[in-house]
């Protein structure tokens, strides 16, 4: 039997020790981790935006498409379209997402894919298995079916590494041929027109050209992670020529160690911009370096304004309560604040300086920028950026927007609900 000399610390002691140690070394190397994914972003430039195309896909390690038509589609009109692509394929339809929920919506899909495979085509799903929890029957059928669906990233203790990293796009790639890329879930609120609280408003384009293997490519990544498999040939990158005048890349990247593409995107755009920077998405938590890269852009002249849910409209009330903590940083630096009250705008997008636009899955906060993958398209185009800005002032009319000096004055309870969920959040 071990005896302690008289002085020396206790075996439950050195145990203690041990494992504080260890909680140190795991603190430093999280914290690492992130500095190197989280350097200050610095840009020195007075070229135009229309300019920048190959500097913006460079940066985002894309490659500019150019001869691509782009279709945008509002509300339910992106399933109408979505379901006419499916009913037309031929050869292959891959089809991905983050929520699916069981219901009306779920089940057509299921429907339309489970058509698709017994007629021949080759269909793969793949959806995020936390966002999949609850696709009930939807997903029983298309294994019982043979179509294959795969569940990204579930709870196992093989995945307790990668569990926070979440699947967020969504996109369909039909044929190779068309693709369609938004903010669209399945889930029985997107559907309709975003009439009322329980449905949604959202943002999604069509694509055809070029770009689609680009999509076809951010499908893969994900795809082959999950099953090993790589899919190869004309019936999923065939042959694609010009077909209208658009330019489109793709952010979807996430480097080991670096910053991601939708990250180094947005923030670049901010930089740039010299007459409109006009956003609108669901979950807008800027971090300080995107707070002065706002203001500095509304300090320059830049007509900066920003469309978010209202607390009461959005499905993660405490998500908004977080991002009213900074909303006096952006009004005090010449910001523009709208807050939309009738539904969930979950729209995500970006229009700039009236030739350029952002739209995909992401939002505008450290999740969807650090540790989430996306997907956003940065389209060069005067025509979808006159929708987006027509659609941001149809929108603003059954807006709130914020003022200034009403916003300092908003009641304790308000501001401590404010500063408690951003500190919570600053800790996910």
């Amino acid at each position: 039997m071990g005896v302690d000399l008289p002085g020396s610390p206790s075996w439950p002691t050195w145990l203690a020790l041990a494992l504080a140690l260890v909680v140190v070394v795991l603190g430093l190397v999280i914290w690492s981790i992130r500095r190197h994914r989280d350097p200050g972003l610095v840009i020195d430039c007075d070229a135009a935006l229309a300019d920048l195309m190959p500097s913006l896909s460079g940066l985002t390690q894309g490659t500019v498409y150019e001869g691509n038509a782009v279709e945008l589609l509002e509300n339910g009109a992106f399933f109408d379209a979505m379901f006419d692509e499916i009913r037309a394929a031929k050869a292959s339809v891959h089809f991905e997402t983050f929520l699916w929920k069981e219901g009306t919506l779920g089940g057509r899909l299921a429907d339309a894919l489970l058509e698709r495979h017994r007629a021949g085509v080759k269909v793969r799903v793949l959806v995020d298995a936390d966002g999949g929890k609850k696709m009930g029957r939807d997903a029983l059928r298309l294994r019982e079916g043979g179509c294959p669906v795969r569940m990204h990233h579930p709870r196992h203790i093989r995945n307790i590494g990668v569990f926070n990293e979440r699947d967020h796009r969504k996109l369909l790639v039909v044929d190779g041929r068309v693709a369609m890329v938004g903010g669209h879930c399945i889930v029985d609120g997107w559907m309709g027109n975003g009439e009322s609280r329980e449905h949604v408003r959202d943002l999604g384009v069509r694509l055809h050209g070029p770009i689609v293997h680009a999509v076809q490519g951010a499908f893969s990544e994900n795809w082959v992670e999950d099953t090993g498999e790589l899919f190869v040939g004309d019936e999923v990158f065939p042959p694609l020529e010009r077909v209208g005048d658009v330019a489109v890349h793709v952010a979807s990247l996430k480097p080991e160690g670096s910053p991601p593409a939708v990250k180094i995107l947005h923030h670049l755009v901010l930089c740039v911009a010299r007459k409109r920077i006009w956003i609108q998405n669901p979950y807008f938590l800027p971090d300080r370096e995107a707070i002065d890269a706002l203001c500095d852009a509304a300090q320059r002249g830049v007509d900066v304004r920003v469309m978010v849910p209202s607390t009461e409209a959005s499905d993660m009330p405490m998500v908004q309560h977080a991002a009213h903590r900074n909303f006096h940083l952006l009004l005090a630096g010449g910001v523009r604040i709208f807050e939309y009250p009738k539904c969930l705008l979950h729209q995500k997008v970006m229009a700039i300086d009236t030739v350029w636009c952002a739209i995909g899955s992401s939002n505008f906060d450290d999740r969807s920028f650090e540790t989430n993958d996306e997907i956003t398209l940065g389209v060069r185009d005067e025509a979808l950026a006159a929708q987006l800005e027509a659609i941001f002032e149809r929108d603003a009319r059954d807006c709130v927007e914020l003022r200034a000096d009403a916003w300092a004055g908003r009641g304790l309870w308000h501001r401590c609900q404010d500063n408690m969920l951003y500190a919570f959040n600053e800790v996910l």
